[in-house]
């Protein structure tokens, strides 16, 4: 064995409470080394004259990227405290590992081994459990829909008249949501994640003026009251934009600097280099990037933290919000976002709190700061293979491993998975407009593990490249509408909600990929209910022998509702997929 590349942490995504009595284990192995594993586990202060009393566990093969095998067990210590290890086999050779290194046996010592000290309850992560069975859609407020001309900025464009500029505006507002809401209802949508609402100049609304008002254009404080409403009264979760990392160009406080320098109250609130403060030709003051119109806010300073932190509540409090997407949330301190925690959780403890984070993301996500955060390594990979084709079939199995393994179970059971949003391009464009991969997104993204959302209009079809074209006016004439994409994602979104295993309860297992054919099966399983589920992401009709022993039991071909032959082979169509219940 490759001892080198043997490894486990005490820590985060390797050892951590999945709920108050389970304890979840994982260890990585150098790819195709250890042919078996054994967790070796029990209490520390158990003793008898042959050394410690221990057990052994076998762990099982989570799944495999290109360099790694990842192998995982559950255990429910008795009194929810462990010393453990690895007693890990090759083809020739046996070995035990623990915190102190390798042995060639177990040496009866606890202080060889790995300590878990006690499972707190307090200290287990914890996101709201609505969230797991959420469907959410993304609404660019100024893009979905007119309801309320007599609101429009100056300059408006007629609804979808153009292609959108930067700078365009065609009047979207709350109104046009509350009258097209039943569109929503119909796919089946338990959430709305709208983009800011809040005072700017932007039709995007990312440079905020005010936290505490809304945007003229979108309505008043009234009308987003009644929409909150009305989407509670449909069974749909709210939940609001807020960039804390900066404030918009226009904001009073930054105005202030700028007019008063140093002898502004507010120099504190931002990261300035030096006096006096400069614009041009580049900001001498901390940005969003470098962009001279988003200054940063200094959430270290107490007033700057005091402030935000009464908008996390006060939208909660006034208006009975569900959630808060936060924006740039990498570049705010841990130390905020762990008050901010505190301050919303207070007013309701089901708030959801999702943070926009690219990367890497287990500092955020150990039950402290974030329930969640967007979920684009899920992204990148399934646009690669499905959508782009960059990327065959097993590799899509290996990073699919990497985003399962990168964190603890109930962390990927609250994650926020999209395949598009304002900030990528519209994804029947990256499919080069095949409607059949867009089929295979949605079937993929909604039966996957996760909270998943779908960016407005594309469930009909949209199209647009990157910003501003992903970010077109929602067309709500019929016949501008594809309806049979509408029926599919439809149809999807149902089975989610019917079937406990196609959706965020079910156990996923990749059973087979073949990179010559590029499909791929796998499948979810919950109590006695498993869902098998074969993609075909090729342009030829292949023939698939499912890995899975259907002697005496019943097959049901989900999407079609009917009996199927208790036989392992089946025919995919070129771009097609077949969902399999056995019971």
């Amino acid at each position: 064995m490759l001892k080198e590349a043997i490894y486990h942490k005490p820590a985060n995504n390797f050892a951590y409470s999945y709920d108050k009595e389970t304890l979840h284990i994982r260890l990585r192995a150098k790819k195709g080394d250890v042919t078996k594993a054994y967790l070796i586990f029990g209490d520390p202060y158990q003793w008898t004259e042959a050394g410690w009393t221990n057990a052994t566990k076998p762990m099982s093969l989570e799944g495999s990227d290109e360099l790694f095998d990842y192998w995982f067990v559950e255990v429910k210590p008795e009194y929810r405290r462990m010393r453990y290890g690895f007693e890990l086999y090759s083809e020739n050779e046996s070995i035990v590992y623990g915190e102190r290194g390798f042995k060639d046996r177990d040496p009866k010592e606890t202080n060889f081994y790995f300590c878990f000290p006690f499972l707190n309850e307090i200290d287990v992560f914890g996101a709201p459990e609505w969230v797991k069975d959420t469907v959410w859609y993304q609404i660019f407020p100024e893009r979905f829909a007119n309801g309320n001309a007599d609101l429009d900025p100056k300059g408006t464009l007629p609804w979808g008249s153009e292609d959108p500029k930067p700078d365009s505006f065609f009047g979207g507002d709350f109104e046009g949501v509350i009258n097209n809401i039943d569109h929503l209802v119909e796919l089946g949508i338990t959430g709305i994640y709208f983009t800011p609402i809040f005072k700017a100049t932007t039709n995007h609304k990312y440079d905020t003026i005010d936290y505490l008002e809304i945007d003229p254009q979108f309505g008043d404080k009234q009308t987003f009251k009644k929409l909150v409403e009305t989407c509670h009264q449909k069974g749909i979760r709210v939940m609001l934009d807020a960039v804390f990392n900066h404030s918009g160009f226009y904001f009073d406080a930054f105005q202030d600097v700028l007019e008063k320098q140093e002898q502004s109250k507010y120099v504190d609130w931002f990261h300035l280099r030096e006096f006096p403060v400069k614009i041009l030709p580049e900001p001498n003051y901390d940005t969003f990037a470098f962009t001279h119109m988003m200054p940063k806010l200094n959430t270290e300073n107490p007033e700057v933290k005091e402030y935000l932190l009464n908008v996390g509540r006060y939208w909660i409090e006034e208006f009975n919000i569900d959630g808060w997407r936060l924006d740039v949330a990498n570049e705010v301190d841990h130390q905020f976002w762990r008050e901010f925690r505190t301050a919303v959780k207070s007013v309701n403890p089901d708030v959801y709190i999702l943070g926009e984070i690219w990367h890497d993301s287990m500092p955020w996500l150990q039950g402290d700061q974030f329930d969640a955060v967007m979920n684009y390594p899920f992204t990148e990979a399934t646009l690669d293979f499905i959508a782009k084709d960059e990327i065959d079939a097993e590799q899509f199995a290996q990073q699919l491993t990497n985003v399962l393994t990168s964190y603890p179970k109930n962390v990927n059971e609250a994650a926020f998975n999209l395949l598009g949003s304002h900030d990528t391009p519209r994804i029947l464009t990256i499919s080069k407009d095949s409607k059949e991969k867009l089929k295979l997104l949605f079937l993929f993204q909604l039966s996957f593990i996760g909270t998943p959302c779908i960016y407005y209009g594309d469930e009909i079809g949209l199209t647009g490249e990157n910003d501003p074209g992903c970010r077109k006016c929602m067309p709500w004439e019929k016949e501008d509408q594809d309806l049979e994409l509408f029926t599919f994602v439809k149809k999807v979104v149902a089975l989610r909600k019917e079937y406990p295993a196609f959706g965020n309860h079910g156990e996923f297992n990749m059973l087979e990929t073949n990179r010559n054919t590029n499909h791929i099966v796998y499948s979810k399983q919950v109590n006695n209910e498993t869902i098998i589920i074969a993609i075909n992401n090729s342009n030829e009709s292949i023939q698939v022998n499912i890995p899975y022993d259907f002697t005496g039991r019943k097959p049901v071909d989900l999407w079609n509702k009917e009996p199927m032959k208790e036989s392992s082979n089946i025919e995919l169509d070129p771009y097609g997929f077949s969902i399999i219940e056995v019971k």
